[in-house]
């Protein structure tokens, strides 16, 4: 197993390729011996908190099982179960936690708060989503990708929809990293922070990937191997962000068209949740205002035989169950 004990998970900038290859290579492993049943208890008798200032299915589903997989005792705190920021400050919480846990998950907003709980905690910190990265979802991602083109290292792929936040962010911090071939699709208005795309060009420079941005949804799709895409106005942002958003994000929508112009064994992968059809209240609401059934991607390319969203949502379980087990033991 890999030695990464009483190290952060914050964000991927933070680990070489060889760490991040490693933690794929463990979540397979603890993937197939939970498909064989076979016992993999190696945190016994430790405690992790959860803290959730955002809501998930996801994320909180994955810790959980993966803690209990792993013999933990798990403690979820929702978004009105604890005074963190509120009437207790980060780096009290930190300390408090810190003292009763062996880890401590967090989910919510800016990457500032994180890191901080992280600088004042004597105990590994997790980050299962900032406004800014998201390295859970990440590895899970790369599991999938994996399992799907026995590789990781030169494959393609293009991601299409708003480009200034998490998912974005993180797939070109990924991509450098391990060598991929990263595309952005967007309008210009919605191109991710220069800066970070500075930094993540030099480092593909040294790891044989690239990043790209790009304008023309066709352009970026052709030849991909995966098609990414994710919702379209992010969690906490108003309703009437949708309006906006709507209208400069029409022409990213993933389609047939668009899979058909990537590579002939290409996939189509989203972070989740989705807004493919008429099953959620917002997509009934985005229906009423606006008549459209679908936004960022297709029912028909989201329940199509490319599509690996249920495997990459398992996937999280077990790459996540990696990251514990990596950093408590």
């Amino acid at each position: 197993m890999i030695n990464l004990k009483d190290r952060d998970f914050l964000k991927l900038l933070d680990f070489t390729p060889e760490e991040i290859f490693s933690l794929v290579e463990l979540a397979a492993d603890l993937k197939e011996k939970k498909k064989k049943g076979i016992p993999h208890r190696y945190c016994e008798g430790k405690n992790i908190a959860l803290i959730f200032e955002k809501t998930s299915t996801r994320t909180r589903c994955a810790f959980e099982v993966a803690g209990h997989d792993l013999g933990m005792g798990v403690t979820y705190l929702d978004p009105s179960g604890s005074q963190i920021g509120k009437k207790e400050s980060i780096a009290d919480t930190a300390r408090v936690l810190a003292g009763m846990f062996d880890g401590i998950e967090y989910r919510g907003f800016e990457q500032e708060i994180v890191e901080e709980l992280a600088k004042y905690s004597k105990v590994p910190v997790w980050n299962g989503l900032t406004n800014e990265f998201h390295p859970t979802q990440m590895l899970a991602d790369l599991l999938t990708i994996r399992e799907n083109f026995g590789r990781i290292k030169g494959i393609r792929l293009s991601f299409f929809g708003d480009c200034r936040y998490n998912m974005a962010n993180s797939w070109m911090v990924t991509g450098a990293k391990c060598g991929m071939h990263i595309t952005l699709c967007a309008n210009r208005t919605y191109f991710p922070d220069s800066e970070l795309v500075k930094e993540c060009k030099a480092i593909a420079e040294q790891t044989g990937g690239s990043i790209t941005l790009e304008e023309d949804p066709r352009a970026g799709a052709k030849d991909a191997d995966v098609l990414y895409t994710d919702v379209w106005v992010s969690m906490g942002e108003p309703m009437e962000a949708w309006a906006e958003r709507i209208e400069q994000m029409k022409p990213y929508q993933v389609t047939e068209e668009l899979m058909g112009l990537a590579s002939e064994n290409a996939i189509f992968m989203h972070c989740l949740p989705a807004f493919h059809d008429l099953g959620t209240t917002i997509g009934r609401q985005i229906h009423e205002q606006f008549g459209l059934k679908e936004l960022e991607v297709t029912n028909e390319v989201f329940e199509g035989p490319a599509s690996r969203v249920f495997e990459e949502a398992e996937n999280r379980m077990h790459t996540i169950k990696a990251v514990i087990a990596a950093t408590l033991i």
